[in-house]
């Protein structure tokens, strides 16, 4: 891949990744609930971690015009949205609320995510720079599964709050 267009995907990707973080801080920052706060936070750590890698992948197709080895070996795959979306949580989030609605465009966020990473992971030529973004789709698609289950459900609680059933 030429170094230009590897940089500016890299660019692109962090962008994304940063914002999805100062998203997911701010809803964890206005969480009142502390299992909400922790929710929001483990998604933005784990956005944290996804621009560290990024930065230095970056840096090394600035230093030698080559992806870099390694340095993601954690499993996104083997984080289900169970783990994380009990009924307890579920059960703290205001359907209609700031939380909901950062969930709301944090899909959107992830959804990005995951078309871009797994277009690279596609089309990448490189093996490091494939695995990179195979490692970054999978975990976008976790947190897109964990968001869209928790979408999901407080959509079904807003329903079911509101009567909106026809039967």
């Amino acid at each position: 891949m030429e170094k230009s267009n590897a940089l500016n995907i890299l660019k692109n990707a962090l962008l994304m990744e940063r914002q999805g973080k100062n998203l997911y801080e701010t809803a964890r920052d206005k969480a009142e609930d502390d299992a909400v706060k922790e929710f929001f936070d483990s998604l933005a750590k784990d956005e944290q971690e996804h621009m560290a890698i990024l930065e230095t992948q970056f840096k090394s197709i600035m230093k030698s015009g080559k992806f870099a080895a390694g340095g993601y070996e954690t499993d996104g795959a083997a984080q289900t949205p169970p783990d994380i979306l009990d009924k307890n949580l579920k059960d703290k989030i205001n359907a209609a609320g700031f939380e909901a609605t950062a969930i709301t465009a944090a899909v959107g966020f992830e959804q990005k995510a995951v078309e871009l990473y797994g277009e690279r992971a596609e089309t990448a030529t490189d093996p490091e720079e494939k695995k990179l973004y195979q490692w970054l789709s999978t975990w976008e698609q976790t947190h897109l599964k964990k968001l869209l289950t928790l979408q999901e459900d407080l959509q079904q609680q807003i329903w079911d709050d509101n009567s909106f059933w026809p039967f």
